[in-house]
């Protein structure tokens, strides 16, 4: 689209959106190669095409049709519900990846510290790994390319970086100690997206998972995980499902499958050209005999909500957090020729005690996302549990006599509200600035030959709370603008000590030393490990 046209293609969109929306079967048309006006009858499966045709044929400057049509379609999808979108052929690949659990690359972690990626770990025996790429190294170039002071955003950087199976990337470092620069050829490789972040017992009973989303990879994953807790003792089992929001359908299945006995209604589903499916546990499940707690949140989406809602409804196990996010609806993915794909919603889906938990929507987006974030937080419905109204036309009973309720996100049985303890307006303008992340990564990348002698969890908050790092970090903040009164610092200094162990220790031990740390001020996790031991 030409320049002197881009306030036209607003327009134009919303003109051809409306007409295929309206579905009228008789419309008027007017052919502008001919020399007089006439009423053609319109099919209505071709009305788009009649449309496009004539704007391309007679609208007063060249319009490239492929844009309308690109434009157009996600006008039609937005009108029918939220989740129902399309995909655009260069989207696809990057939409798809954390569900298929795995992408082609160069297999680091890293962060921006000084407008210059530094790597904080290679994936294990990965493709930087084996070229001799090392934590702490920072990628000046890429491809003769520079990449570093010069304000490249680092998701450009990624795409430098990423590319297919097999093919080399050449990137440029500096290495700390090391005079020069230092290029290295890598071959890209598979890298393995996780769905479970972290597995660990908690004490000598009680285990727990912490599960991101639902992918190609979860079962296995999952399998795995309750393995490994298996040969440690585990009885008890706490699912963490905060911050998940969904992803495929079969993965939450699965894992009710290995919590219920045989048998279990684990969801249903039904639409209007979708016949009545039911899912059900079937007898072997590899954790019946743990004892369940699973934690949502208001961002729990989805497949997240199917599998808290199959173990609610069947009386499995204790919900404990805030009400999830309340959506209900399948979607179905229908490849396009051109290597796009719509996702378009099928049916809903239905926990046992036959419950939709989709929450109302409208045409207005910004209002059904920001609902979690803002609506909630305005009516208390983070902070009281009482907030949270339901009609009595949406209350279900379960096999066991509790109460349940549809028409908005899976209610917990046990409420937590958001944890304000400690917050202060000096660890707000802490946290809006980003200063603990960038500390974390700079006091990392400084201490680095101490800090990766450190074993595990335990050792890196001895060593660090030894070393005074609350009190370096003031003076760090300080550096950056940021002071506290005394009394401020004192409130925060809890939390902001742990989150700077977790943080530190992720540097060098991935989640197996973030989440043991960040457990200490975690306080929807120590009340369900209270529960637990009462």
């Amino acid at each position: 689209m030409e320049p002197g046209n881009k306030g036209i293609s607003v327009y134009i969109p919303v003109i051809v959106a409306v007409a295929i929306v309206a579905g009228i079967l008789v419309g008027r048309f007017y052919s502008g190669k001919d020399a007089e006006n006439r009423f053609v009858i319109v099919p209505r499966a071709n009305k788009l095409d009649h449309v496009l045709n004539y704007i391309e044929d007679s609208y007063v400057d060249e319009v490239d049709r492929n844009d309308l049509v690109e434009n157009t379609i996600p006008k039609i999808l937005v009108e029918l519900d939220p989740h129902s979108q399309y995909i655009p052929a260069k989207e696809l690949q990057q939409v798809i990846e954390p569900l298929e659990g795995n992408f082609s690359g160069v297999g680091i972690q890293f962060n921006m510290l000084d407008d210059t990626l530094v790597v904080i770990q290679t994936i294990a025996n990965g493709p930087s790994q084996k070229a001799g790429i090392l934590a702490g190294d920072r990628i000046v170039y890429v491809n003769k390319e520079p990449v570093a002071g010069i304000g490249m955003p680092s998701d450009s950087i990624v795409k430098l970086l990423r590319g297919s199976k097999g093919t080399t990337v050449e990137v440029t470092i500096v290495r700390r100690d090391v005079r020069g620069l230092l290029d290295f050829e890598i071959v890209r490789d598979d890298i393995p997206l996780y769905s479970v972040d972290v597995d660990y017992m908690i004490d000598d009973d009680i285990g727990y998972i912490k599960l991101n989303k639902f992918s190609a990879t979860t079962e296995e994953e999952f399998v795995n995980a309750v393995q490994r807790l298996r040969s440690q003792g585990i009885r008890k089992l706490i699912l963490d499902l905060r911050e998940n929001g969904g992803g495929y359908m079969n993965g939450a299945v699965f894992i009710a499958d290995q919590l219920l006995a045989g048998n279990e209604l684990i969801v249903y589903t039904e639409g209007k050209a979708r016949a009545k499916e039911e899912y059900r546990s079937i007898p072997g499940g590899i954790c019946t005999d743990l004892e369940l707690e699973i934690l949502i949140d208001e961002n729990s989406a989805s497949a997240s909500e199917i599998l808290a809602g199959a173990i609610q409804d069947n009386d499995r196990g204790r919900i404990i957090g805030r009400r999830s996010f309340g959506k209900g609806l399948v979607q179905e993915q229908k490849p396009l020729p051109d290597g796009s794909a719509i996702r378009l919603t099928v049916a809903r889906y239905y926990t046992p005690t036959g419950r939709s938990i989709q929450k109302p929507y409208t045409n207005n987006l910004n209002e059904y996302y920001s609902d979690v974030l803002f609506n909630r937080r305005i009516n208390g419905d983070l902070e009281v549990a009482d907030s949270n109204k339901f009609s009595d036309t949406l209350k279900y009973i379960t096999p066991g006599g509790n109460v349940v309720y549809g028409g908005g996100g899976i209610m917990p049985d046990l409420f937590i509200p958001i944890d304000t303890t400690g917050i202060s307006d000096y660890y707000i303008e802490i946290r809006n600035k980003g200063l603990l992340y960038r500390f974390a990564l700079q006091y990392s990348d400084e201490n680095r030959q101490v800090l990766s002698g450190l074993a595990g969890p335990e050792d890196f908050v001895s060593h660090l709370e030894r070393e005074n790092v609350l009190g370096k970090f003031e003076s760090f903040a300080s550096m950056e603008g940021v002071t506290g009164s005394r009394h401020e610092i004192n409130t925060s200094g809890k939390i902001l000590t742990v989150q700077l162990c977790a943080y530190i220790a992720r540097n060098f031990i991935d989640n197996q030393g973030f989440y043991p740390i960040i457990q200490e001020i975690d306080n929807t996790l120590l009340k369900a490990i209270e529960e637990f031991k009462r």
